[in-house]
């Protein structure tokens, strides 16, 4: 008798991350890059908002490949 297997809410969260860091880490290059402000805050050259992005796609990336549905400890090796 076959099983359902639950996904796991790690895999959303993993999921959400990587799309918000897509969005921050966009903006950062468009107000970066493409189309910087004329008064620029003190820390503008770090690009904090592009490095933020950067993090959050890897932690979701992270949290998306580890708890993607199919990859059970229930299940044989292939």
């Amino acid at each position: 008798m076959e099983q359902k297997q639950q996904i796991p809410i790690w895999f959303f969260i993993g999921i959400l991350l990587a799309v918000y860091g897509v969005l921050i880490a966009a903006a950062g290059i468009y107000y970066g890059w493409i189309h910087p402000p004329a008064q620029a805050v003190v820390f503008a050259r770090y690009h904090v908002d592009l490095w933020w992005g950067l993090l959050l796609v890897a932690i979701g990336g992270f949290y998306f490949l580890r708890f993607r549905p199919g990859r059970g400890t229930n299940q044989p090796p292939q």
